[in-house]
């Protein structure tokens, strides 16, 4: 399940679609964004221009030709003069390394890669993770598994997504309003399509505090629930510790076995993605299931898992978790992870691996990396931290709004230079430097939940609208940061 409302995990820029395109429910599912960007393919007749079961396997710059020398599936090469890769933030799946990994003998799945037509109806299941889709993923199997067993590598702070159907009058409401919609999306900071609060923890007293968090509470959603209560949760103290509190006593008086509330309780700040969870078929949210007596907790930091046996996981206190099914909810080698496992080099043979192997991943505006000509990411490095679909809209809009002046004026190559790259960098750390996303335990948002991976900032915080700022501002000084390839315009 997304956790971005339907109505803006869409493309803006086809209004007929938006006024005629059905969505049923308040959060689109798997199959419901599948069809829906198959449909998009069918209406803008887009199939002719795909290539299917066919993997980039490297790219490489030529800097005497000024093009891309690419290798496909089936040693196949292409020369191309523009590369635009769209290859997400979030796709190289990450699994632990666990000793005995591979003598499992039951069935073993990512849920990145959930096999079509899977059952798990009458089966002793565990899940390994509880962070976005491992709480979804919880939430949704305890009412059919014979047993679950969840493998807790850190407590979470989840709330209500507020999933339901969506009413004639709310779809009324949608397409009556797609201008205004869109336009607040852009000129906000996480585009969800919610106003973000413009209010200070301390500006209230002790009980509009607990009006404003049990009105978002029930509303739902994540990202409303951390940037719609107060404009300081990510950045103050004290109005962190009160929603952490909050949410800690809405799992205290959730679930009625005491120990499985006490090791679901997080008491790190509340500065990670934030979550929130599905409804489950019956309306139980994900505290709800842990009232189940076939679902129960196990907390890896208290008994860590020793190994991996043929019949289930074995933790340090000696017990066997018997299992019929193991669900890896483990994530991903997020931002860079799909960018250095494939071959893309660029002046002189540089490898883009290389060339983020002291600073980590990072680039100009998200977009450019110097070194490397004509190469664009969409969702790149030190991108926005935000509502995805709007951020992939804005960018695309300025690579080809690039790419089309760069043409026009007959220019070989557009790079961005090195202290554009650095500026930008430094812009990225200045918005970041008083997040306290940054003394989350184990945030894969700075890389720490995959062993070895470099520990930094890879996103930018100052939100969307001021995200797209940068890239008009950008665009009118003549693309200020790249090596000169057009007129000032």
């Amino acid at each position: 399940m997304s956790d971005t409302e339907s109505y803006v995990y869409r493309y803006s820029w086809d209004r007929d679609d938006l006024l005629n395109y059905t969505f049923k429910e308040h959060y689109v599912k798997q199959p419901e964004v599948l069809a829906y960007l198959e449909h998009v393919v069918e209406k803008h007749d887009l199939r002719k221009h795909m290539r299917f079961n066919t993997a980039m396997l490297s790219a490489s710059w030529d800097d005497s030709t000024q093009r891309w020398d690419l290798t496909v599936t089936g040693d196949q090469k292409l020369s191309a003069k523009y590369v635009i890769t769209g290859l997400g933030l979030l796709s190289k799946q990450n699994y632990p390394d666990i000793p005995g990994l591979d003598s499992f003998k039951g069935e073993m799945h990512h849920t990145a890669k959930w096999p079509k037509g899977l059952s798990l109806d009458g089966k002793r299941a565990g899940v390994i993770g509880c962070g976005s889709t491992g709480v979804q993923v919880i939430t949704d199997i305890g009412r059919v598994v014979k047993s679950l067993t969840c493998f807790q590598r850190h407590p979470q702070y989840s709330v209500p997504s507020g999933d339901s159907k969506v009413t004639p009058e709310y779809r009324q409401w949608a397409n009556d309003n797609w201008d205004q919609i869109f336009h607040q999306v852009r000129n906000s900071i996480t585009a969800f399509g919610f106003k973000e609060s413009e209010i200070s923890y301390h500006d209230v007293g002790p009980e509009e505090r607990e009006r404003i968090f049990e009105e978002n509470w029930q509303k739902g959603n994540g990202f409303r629930f951390m940037f719609g209560t107060f404009n300081d949760v990510t950045t103050d103290d004290e109005a962190n510790k009160a929603a952490c509190e909050f949410i800690r006593g809405k799992i205290e008086s959730t679930v009625l076995d005491k120990e499985k509330a006490r090791k679901l309780k997080p008491y790190d700040v509340y500065a990670r993605r934030p979550l929130c969870d599905g409804n489950a078929s019956n309306g139980e949210k994900y505290y709800e299931q842990f009232n189940r007596d076939n679902v129960d907790i196990v907390d890896l930091k208290e008994t860590p898992i020793e190994q991996i046996e043929d019949n289930g996981v074995r933790t340090s206190d000696g017990k066997l978790h018997e299992l019929d099914v193991l669900i890896f909810a483990t994530g991903f080698d997020a931002v860079e992870g799909n960018y250095t496992r494939i071959a893309i080099h660029g002046r002189d043979g540089l490898s883009l691996k290389d060339a983020w192997e002291e600073s980590g991943p990072t680039s100009y505006l998200g977009v450019c990396v110097p070194e490397f000509p004509n190469l664009f990411t969409i969702t790149g490095a030190k991108g926005p931290f935000t509502n995805i679909p709007p951020a992939i809209e804005v960018q695309v809009e300025f690579i080809t709004e690039a790419i089309a002046l760069a043409e026009k004026a007959g220019a070989p190559i557009i790079e961005a230079t090195h202290e554009a790259e650095r500026e930008w960098s430094a812009l990225c750390e200045k918005l970041a430097a008083n997040s306290l996303f940054w003394k989350a335990e184990d945030n894969w948002i700075f890389g720490a939940n995959v062993p070895g991976k470099k520990r930094c900032l890879r996103f930018f915080f100052g939100g969307l609208k001021a995200y797209c700022e940068k890239l008009t501002e950008c665009a009118k000084n003549g693309y200020a940061g790249f090596k000169p390839f057009a007129e000032e315009s």
